[in-house]
């Protein structure tokens, strides 16, 4: 048996109560820590905050290999498009134009990307509400959370962007056309 509930008539005694079950078990093979439901939850919510941790540690890491991968498909498709790049320079296009041209592109995926994830964010809060509320405690989706979210999300995209078009500023018109990939 892992816990008993007592009824008692009035809450102020409860602590006398507690302390006549602890007295009746003490020096026992099963010792009783009898507390209110109340601190019982407490207890228990404390326990979860390792978890609640992990989930923390681990949704960081999920943003850091979001920001790898989206880096790494900016550098791609900026390192495809260098031909590209080095036909608009010559048309008259300054380096300012190209990495804004990166940075929206960039922008776009990550806002995108960030726009499905809260999209997802509601059936999963219900999810954990119906079906794991009374294991989990549930956090209130407010529009606080929804702003970081897609905060986060133009941020990952922001930085996403730095290193492409600090590369295609640079670009050289002659080599980018010699250049095949």
């Amino acid at each position: 048996m892992g816990w008993f509930l007592i009824k008692v008539a009035r809450p102020d005694l409860a602590p006398v109560v507690a302390a006549q079950v602890d007295a009746l078990f003490r020096n026992s093979l099963a010792e009783t820590l009898t507390e209110t439901e109340k601190a019982f939850h407490l207890g228990f919510v404390a326990m979860t905050e390792a978890i609640l941790l992990a989930i923390q540690v681990v949704s960081w890491l999920v943003i850091g290999v979001i920001l790898v991968v989206l880096a790494n498909t900016m550098a791609m498709s900026a390192r495809e498009r260098q031909g590209e790049y080095a036909v608009l320079k010559t048309m008259g296009f300054k380096a300012r134009h190209l990495a804004g041209l990166i940075l929206g592109e960039s922008l776009i995926l990550a806002l995108a990307g960030g726009l499905v994830g809260e999209v997802l964010t509601f059936p999963a809060v219900h999810f954990f509400k119906t079906q794991l509320g009374q294991y989990f405690r549930v956090f209130p989706l407010t529009r606080a959370t929804l702003t970081l979210g897609l905060a986060v999300a133009l941020m990952v995209g922001l930085l996403a962007a730095v290193l492409p078009a600090w590369r295609a500023a640079r670009l050289s018109i002659a080599e980018s056309l010699r250049k095949v990939g």
